[in-house]
């Protein structure tokens, strides 16, 4: 695979999830190359990516999962009533008291249909999850693929609940369902037994994630800074995580419908903040832009300003063009006309103005690129490559590093598509 551009490798793994159907993810979940968990609009689940693991892998970066057997007990347990799990690779050398926890997303479940079709795969029992998985990108112990983090203790924690481990229990259906949300509990049982095992030494620590698990990220990361020594240096960083309240084509809200249903189903708002959901509509709260207001741990968002599952599925869903004038635009940027260009260019303005205030935070982190790509840290190839995405002469990893450890103030913002040519571009048709 060495000799494989990985920009063809991209396209590739991406051709095949376009040729998928949802019977084909539901059977095969979660494997060794990406994967998208695709639902439907508004009664059926909103299609969201899965966090994707690497597309090579060898036996020396392959990793057991864990299952949470005292989970149990305590009653944090999948959708499907299975046990959670997690996946670790010990640090070593100076890296042995420093810890990087990883959040793979995919999505939620908006309905108890939905809910009921994502427990029969990985996103929903551990039943489905893949036993090993591979470590590449920011989980990766190589030097050359991740230079400030390589030799600090990794764990991927799978996720299984369909709230960003935001969900609660009152709110479960007693009419025969069988289905659990536990999401928070999940997120708390978790959280010991990864400090029993040594994260309550930590001396630095980064909670991060992808996509959903980029806004679960979020919306723990005040509460796992208050599980570490107030003398470590912890952080939280969001890779794909931040989407956007933005209505569609036809001026339809689809994201926040199903934002509010998701909170409604499985009683998100408890996980809120409180602030945010006495001054509107809890649903709102579940957006980054609200969330990162309020959060006092130090942040780094990772994004594309052209994010392809955001404009795929929040800006041009299937059901807003149903002539298909935006068919060809919507799978690859270099076949949009000036107008549907021009409202790309809007839905990038709307996800600068909604950081505006997060950019003047002097703690926070920013890598918004003008590429058409979704999650950018899981892999070695747009995560730190000789042929890595790059702003200021820096890839992903070298700037979030710079970042962590207080090198430089990194608040990177790209000049608009198709300005960057060190971007990958994904190309779906």
């Amino acid at each position: 695979m060495a000799n494989v551009n990985p920009n063809l490798r991209l396209r590739g793994l991406f051709l095949w999830w376009r040729k998928w159907g949802k019977k084909d993810w539901a059977i095969a979940a979660v494997g060794f190359s990406i994967i998208v968990f695709i639902l439907t609009y508004l009664s059926r689940p909103l299609p969201l990516p899965l966090d994707p693991a690497a597309t090579t892998s060898t036996t020396d970066n392959l990793v057991g999962l864990t299952l949470l057997h005292n989970a149990r007990d305590r009653g944090a347990l999948c959708l499907d009533g299975s046990l959670p799990g997690y996946h670790f690779r010990k640090g070593f050398g100076s890296g042995s008291n420093s810890w990087i926890l990883h959040i793979e997303g995919g999505g939620w479940c908006n309905t108890i249909g939905s809910c009921l079709q994502r427990k029969s795969t990985a996103l929903g029992s551990s039943s489905y999850m893949d036993h090993e998985v591979p470590f590449s990108g920011i989980l990766s112990h190589q030097s050359s693929q991740n230079p400030d983090f390589f030799n600090w203790n990794k764990v991927k924690i799978r996720y299984c609940d369909g709230a960003s481990f935001a969900g609660h229990s009152q709110y479960e259906f007693k009419n025969g369902t069988k289905l659990l949300f536990r999401g928070h509990l999940i997120w708390e049982a978790l959280m010991d037994e990864l400090l029993s095992i040594g994260l309550s030494n930590a001396k630095q620590a980064l909670l991060s994630g992808c996509s959903a698990g980029g806004l679960a990220t979020l919306i723990h990361c005040d509460d796992f800074r208050e599980l570490l020594p107030k003398d470590a240096t912890v952080k939280c960083l969001a890779d794909a995580g931040f989407f956007l309240d933005e209505k569609d084509v036809l001026g339809n809200n689809t994201m926040g419908s199903f934002y509010r249903d998701v909170t409604q189903l499985q009683g998100v708002v408890k996980s809120l903040r409180k602030n945010c959901i006495t001054r509107m509509d809890p649903y709102k709260c579940l957006f980054p832009q609200e969330i990162i207001k309020e959060t006092r741990t130090p942040i780094f968002l990772v994004n594309p300003a052209y994010d392809f599952w955001q404009i795929q599925h929040i800006l041009v869903p299937d059901a807003s063009d149903p002539q298909g004038y935006w068919k060809r635009c919507r799978m690859n940027l270099r076949y949009c006309n000036p107008s549907q260009m021009e409202i790309l260019q809007g839905f990038r303005s709307s996800m600068l103005k909604a950081l505006s205030d997060f950019q003047q935070k002097k703690e926070g982190g920013l890598f918004i690129n003008s590429c058409f790509i979704h999650c950018q840290t899981w892999m070695a190839e747009t995560w730190h490559s000789s042929t890595s995405p790059r702003m200021n002469d820096k890839t992903i990893a070298e700037s979030v590093g710079d970042w962590y450890f207080n090198r430089n103030i990194v608040k990177q913002i790209d000049c608009p598509y198709p300005c960057n040519p060190t971007c990958y571009n994904m190309d779906f048709t």
